[in-house]
């Protein structure tokens, strides 16, 4: 009965170790639990990107998700984040909301709604995203995304006013946010 006993409680400890252990890759954002779901060596940019959804969402569909991207061979990512912010002005069904630097620290911030259509579904997709320097070498860039569906022009007007409302908070907890460490291992 004792070496029954005994064994439960291993297998206890060893179910919450290794529950930590899943856990530990978590990211907690805006009062939403992000989980990693994606992770893959870019060979564009020779870095890996993470990628991570709440709930149920996956890569392929999703409503929110935050990713972090390490790009080692990118030295400027002030100048990355510029040359970003021009091509997505460019951009006609695209309208940058807010560019915000800081020389000093040599990072950047901005955000933009993106208009879009998914399997007939029309959507605005919210980015924000937070380019800065790697301590080591290289950059790293924080990204939070979000889509907002719609069907009638007064939906519309509702979700612009709501993204206004969030938009300044959300820059302020992305300058505070240090980036989470990036995870290299391939998750399909």
């Amino acid at each position: 009965m004792k070496t029954n006993f005994l064994v439960y409680i291993l297998l206890l400890f060893a179910y919450i170790f290794f529950v930590q252990a899943a856990k530990a890759e978590d990211i907690h954002f805006n009062n939403d639990v992000y989980t990693l779901k994606l992770s893959r060596m870019s060979a564009e940019n020779n870095g890996y990107e993470n990628e991570y959804f709440t709930g149920t969402d996956t890569p392929q569909n999703w409503v929110k998700m935050i990713g972090i991207y390490y790009y080692p061979e990118v030295s400027n990512p002030r100048k990355i984040a510029e040359e970003t912010e021009k091509n997505i002005e460019k951009k006609e069904t695209v309208a940058l909301l807010k560019f915000i630097q800081n020389k000093k620290q040599d990072k950047a911030l901005f955000s933009y709604l993106e208009n879009g259509n998914v399997n007939g579904k029309n959507f605005f997709e919210y980015n924000l995203y937070k380019y800065e320097k790697h301590p080591d070498k290289g950059m790293m860039v924080l990204r939070f995304a979000k889509k907002y569906f719609f069907k009638t022009n007064d939906e519309i007007t509702k979700l612009a006013q709501e993204v206004k409302g969030i938009n300044d908070d959300l820059m302020e907890q992305f300058i505070i946010t240090p980036i989470p460490p990036i995870v290299e291992k391939d998750i399909p």
